[in-house]
């Protein structure tokens, strides 16, 4: 089997990078081992910025529309509203089934299957018993394709920290992304329906999810709620690869390397890295240097804010935010757009 582009990882980002391929006249393959909804722990809160990224896919999936964000600690809060428009919560399961639908309809093979070896040169990748002229990686954060063509760096750093995800069966009470700050850990609250919400954890190795959120006082709802998902984990956020890519092996979204979900910006950043993988596939701009250029407020302002929450000013964050409501609702807007 002989494609343009083979894209490995059928999740969001390798769907969008595959729609993308097409819609630029390549043929496309997509190769993934499971053959169902993947799911995994996420916020599923879309930044304003990631709408427009889908909308030129073709692809409007349903949710709920979120107009900011909201720092909270229990005693101080900061509220920042988008000045673009809202964004959108979005059950993962929901924006993967809308990207398949619209890359089945463009051509889009799907091959189920992993890919476990992988040789390239000048001129083409193998994968298995598929050639093509590029692959795309788009196997998450424990990317065994960033392994496999030696693009892993390894990372050392103690603390690195993880995510934990459940869906709640409760009529939303704010459209807002609401992040509940606690001594160790952040509780995400994102609306993903009229009649749901989905909460995250974010923390160190360990972080047990129903005591962390039954700690705040603000989630009190939450107690009598009916879950609508099992607990989900992922993690560690924090990975390295020593560059985007290797030859025509181009590393998309999480498996490019990854700060922290703090941000929740992973899908926005996914979606614009497949655009401009496309493009450098093109003859565009090199892949590398784009990388750099769309990823580096995330990379800059995250890993900032990463430090300060895994450090003695942890506590200072959300006063600080409210006290000071220009820079926190500029550094919102910087990494939302």
């Amino acid at each position: 089997m002989r494609v343009d582009v083979l894209v490995a990882g059928g999740g969001p980002i390798g769907l969008a990078a595959a729609i993308e391929a097409r819609l630029a006249g390549l043929t496309v393959a997509v190769i993934e081992p499971r053959d169902d909804a993947i799911d995994k722990a996420c916020g599923e809160g879309l930044m304003p910025g990631a709408l427009p990224l889908l909308q030129r896919l073709g692809v409007d999936p349903g949710g709920m529309p979120l107009r900011g964000v909201s720092y909270q600690n229990g005693t101080r809060r900061a509220d920042h509203y988008f000045r673009t428009g809202p964004g959108r919560g979005v059950r993962r399961t929901t924006l993967q089934a809308a990207l398949g639908a619209r890359a089945d309809a463009l051509g889009v093979q799907r091959i189920v299957g992993r890919v476990d070896s992988v040789s390239h040169d000048a001129d083409e990748v193998v994968a298995g018993d598929i050639s093509a002229g590029w692959l795309f990686a788009c196997d998450g954060l424990n990317s065994g394709i960033r392994k496999l063509v030696g693009l892993e760096r390894t990372v050392s750093r103690p603390g690195r920290r993880y995510g934990l995800r459940q869906h709640f069966a409760i009529q939303p009470w704010s459209d807002l992304i609401e992040v509940h700050w606690t001594p160790k850990a952040e509780v995400y609250v994102t609306p993903v329906s009229p009649t749901e919400v989905g909460v995250a954890v974010l923390g160190p190795r360990g972080t047990d999810f129903a005591s962390t959120v039954a700690r705040v006082p603000a989630l009190a709802a939450l107690r009598g709620a009916e879950p609508a998902s099992t607990v989900r984990g992922a993690g560690p956020f924090q990975q390295r690869a020593a560059r985007p890519s290797n030859g025509r092996v181009l590393l998309i979204g999480d498996a490019s390397g990854y700060v922290d979900a703090i941000t929740g910006e992973g899908l926005r950043l996914g979606f614009e890295q497949a655009a401009v993988a496309v493009a450098a596939v093109l003859g565009g701009p090199s892949y590398d240097r784009q990388w750099r250029r769309v990823t580096r407020d995330f990379r800059v302002l995250t890993s900032g804010l990463v430090r300060a929450a895994m450090s003695p000013f942890r506590g200072a964050i959300v006063p600080t935010a409210a006290a000071l409501p220009s820079l926190y609702g500029s550094v919102v807007e910087r990494l939302s757009r």
